[in-house]
């Protein structure tokens, strides 16, 4: 007999969460069994080395509704969500880390909300980060403040990848040439009907956090070079502003020289070729983040490969190539 088509899938990127699994899976599965309808776990396990696998198989043969996408290798937290988000069976699809930060009974609640107010997209949002450091906090606040002078003001303010998607709101994402989307931007750019749900975010349940600071810095620059061409256009200003100071200097030069009061000096020249060099190194590192993501998109590389799914060669489709399927599939978000 085949199973009904879930109503809810929540999927769930992994990496090497041995240490959080037994805590997370009971918990989570309290709450969907409370909800009374068909649903699935799609947990996409991003290449992990230690026992997370053989955790999930042990955990599948209790479990009917677990489901587990492999990827073949280590490919980010961004591509492993969009991995699982696309190849989601649900009415509904809701993102969730493993780490127990972002609590699975708000799951519910997001969903009766979507029902009841007729939304596609309702997001998690922070109610406070008092258990962050200071330096966490102040760096979050500014990536947000950041992003919606970017974006707009439809970037929700502390809304990271916990959030429940509508089946339409999918396919959506579905039709975005982009490989690998920074999804925390690109789901408030669809412009679908949504709403917010507050949340307690709690301590991670046990492990290590897999985004530290060099991961948070890349997917900051990740966000603005994805979204907008304003750095471009800040290293367009950056070289008038050079123009204009050396033309100031220009200036002084020739007034002293005319005074006769030339004095041979170093400061002046010293600071104003430090000045010019690096505006000119600025301009040409923001050129140079840009060239890189030409030349990426120009390889067509899939952003992941996936090495199996335990739902069976059926549930692939040509979202991102297959281990079993031809290498020449599309790029991974076609």
């Amino acid at each position: 007999m085949t199973p009904p088509e879930p109503a809810l899938s929540v999927v769930v990127p992994m990496f090497n969460e041995e240490s959080v699994l037994p805590l997370f899976a009971p918990r989570l599965r309290a709450v969907l069994d409370a909800l009374g309808e068909p649903y699935e776990v799609l947990v996409v396990d991003d290449g992990s080395t230690d026992g997370t696998p053989a955790g999930l198989a042990g955990l599948r043969a209790r479990w009917p509704q677990l489901r587990v996408l492999r990827l073949r290798r280590n490919s980010g937290h961004q591509a492993a969500l969009v991995a699982g988000v696309l190849r989601a069976r649900g009415r509904w699809v809701v993102s969730l880390d493993a780490d127990l930060q972002d609590p699975p009974e708000t799951v519910a609640e997001m969903l009766r909300r979507a029902r009841a107010d007729g939304l596609d997209i309702v997001y998690g949002v922070r109610a406070d980060r008092s258990r962050d450091t200071r330096f966490k906090r102040w760096t979050a606040a500014g990536y947000y403040r950041l992003m919606r002078r970017l974006v707009g003001k439809q970037v929700p303010a502390q809304a990271g990848d916990f959030r429940l998607l509508s089946r339409a709101a999918v396919e959506a994402l579905r039709e975005l040439p982009e490989r690998s989307p920074v999804l925390r931007l690109v789901v408030p750019w669809l412009g679908f009907p949504s709403g917010e749900v507050t949340y307690q975010r709690e301590e991670r349940a046990a492990g290590r956090t897999k985004y530290p600071l060099s991961r948070m810095a890349g997917l900051a620059a990740e966000s603005v070079t994805s979204f907008s061409a304003a750095p471009l256009r800040v290293a367009t200003w950056l070289g008038l502003v050079g123009v204009a100071v050396c033309g100031v200097l220009v200036v002084v030069a020739v007034a002293a020289w005319l005074a006769g009061s030339t004095v041979t000096g170093w400061p002046s020249l010293y600071v104003a070729i430090l000045f010019l060099g690096a505006v000119q190194l600025l301009c040409l590192g923001l050129l140079g983040e840009y060239v890189a993501r030409i030349y990426t998109a120009v390889q067509g590389r899939p952003a992941y490969f996936v090495a199996s799914d335990t739902a069976g060669p059926g549930a692939a489709d040509a979202d991102g190539p297959t281990a079993d399927g031809p290498a020449e599939l599309a790029d991974s978000l076609r």
